[in-house]
């Protein structure tokens, strides 16, 4: 987000800048770090207007573990990466972590201090990181754990891809069908002086109506879509679309799965990077929904105490009887961290196999779904033309 600041500078000459900021706040700490007083801090007229580009953090992951990879030092790679970036809010973020790192902070309470683009997640890795000095080892881990979570979750998109397009195609086509060519059928109908059949006669009867109020209904449909528009944006920003796929058929057991496959890839990550069980759990409550985390909580309460991580998970409903065999397995070898990981793998794989076999199967009934009420209004619509044939015959 772009700042308009009003400040004085050293020699008390009142300057106007543009500042790339997180906040108002940032952009006072950025004025005072240039030796100028502020006097007043406003949002730049437009920028409500504008979509803040998200900071691609996986990139910039990819390119700071290439460039520690090969000798640079820290602030030396952020250096390059500020050379290199064009987009000036993104070279604020990476400025603002070199300025930290010159001032003698530590990387990880450098990403701390700008939580609105670095998750605790990555931080907790990069914490984990300094205190064994791998860093590029941990950005590796954290990178291959991203590529997973994506590639499931491409998965996932491009299998609802084709079903969400039939479902919006078959929704235009009968709105068309309703919306414009019934009224004008019922037009012709109207004074034919016959009668006609009873569900022809109720689908004459909206035409009749939609004819009449064209302007009322555009207006309508338009708000309605809007509404609907924004309310699914916001529930997909609140991670509330689970809900909603939950009461597919079936779909709720392997949404479960889908979740403990990815609980157990991040704690798993978190593990092998040297991060201690009740940290990692606390860090894992980012990747669940709400209810996971309260039992997520319970978990991390009965391991303080004392507990086996298995049994913990298990009496939680957080495991099932493979991941506890494996758990099992990874406690008592002191490899439970390469366990969680290989238990991820396996409910993966199963998940893709789930998610082809259910699109296969389901495509096919919305095709016929959407055949089915088209052909039904298309037929409504012929059969007083097919009785009239009928009668002169």
């Amino acid at each position: 987000m772009q700042y308009v600041v009003r400040a004085l500078d050293p020699g008390q000459q009142i300057q106007t800048l543009v500042l790339d900021a997180l906040d108002e706040a940032d952009a006072h700490a950025q004025a005072r770090a240039q030796r100028l007083s502020p006097l007043s801090v406003t949002r730049r007229r437009g920028a409500a207007w504008q979509r803040d580009e998200k900071f691609p953090l996986l990139m910039f992951a990819q390119e700071l573990h290439a460039l520690l990879h090969a000798g640079l030092s820290v602030i030396e790679s952020l250096e390059a990466l500020i050379e290199k970036d064009t987009q000036a809010s993104r070279r604020a973020v990476l400025a603002r972590l070199a300025e930290q790192l010159r001032q003698g902070q530590r990387l990880s309470s450098a990403l701390r201090n700008q939580p609105q683009i670095f998750p605790p997640l990555f931080v907790g890795v990069i914490q984990a990181a300094e205190g064994t000095s791998d860093l590029p080892q941990a950005l590796a881990r954290f990178l291959e754990y991203e590529t997973r979570v994506q590639s499931v979750r491409h998965k996932v998109t491009s299998a609802a891809i084709y079903p969400a397009i039939l479902l919006v195609v078959g929704m235009v086509v009968s709105l068309f069908l309703l919306g414009y060519v019934v009224p004008r059928f019922s037009a012709v109908y109207q004074g034919s002086g016959r009668s006609l059949p009873w569900a022809s006669e109720v689908l004459m009867n909206w035409g009749q109506f939609a004819g009449q109020h064209t302007v009322e209904m555009l207006v309508g449909f338009g708000a309605g879509a809007a509404t609907l528009v924004w309310w699914l944006r916001r529930l997909v920003a609140q991670g509330g679309w689970w809900r909603i796929i939950r009461l597919l058929p079936g779909a709720q057991p392997k949404l479960h799965i889908l979740q403990l496959s990815r609980l157990y890839l991040t704690l798993g990550m978190l593990l092998e990077g040297g991060i201690p069980v009740q940290h990692a759990l606390k860090l894992c409550t980012a990747v669940v929904d709400t209810a996971a985390r309260e039992q997520l909580d319970a978990v991390r309460h009965d391991v303080e105490s004392g507990q086996n991580l298995s049994e913990s998970l298990l009496k939680h409903s957080l495991s099932t009887p493979v991941a506890l065999r494996l758990l099992r397995v990874g406690e008592q070898s002191g490899q439970l961290g390469l366990m969680l990981s290989r238990t991820a793998a396996f409910y993966d794989e199963e998940t893709t196999r789930w998610v082809e076999r259910f699109s296969k199967a389901f495509e096919p009934v919305l095709m016929a779904a959407i055949g089915l009420v088209i052909g039904l209004i298309v037929i409504l619509l012929y059969m007083p033309i097919f009785d009239l044939a009928g009668s002169l015959q």
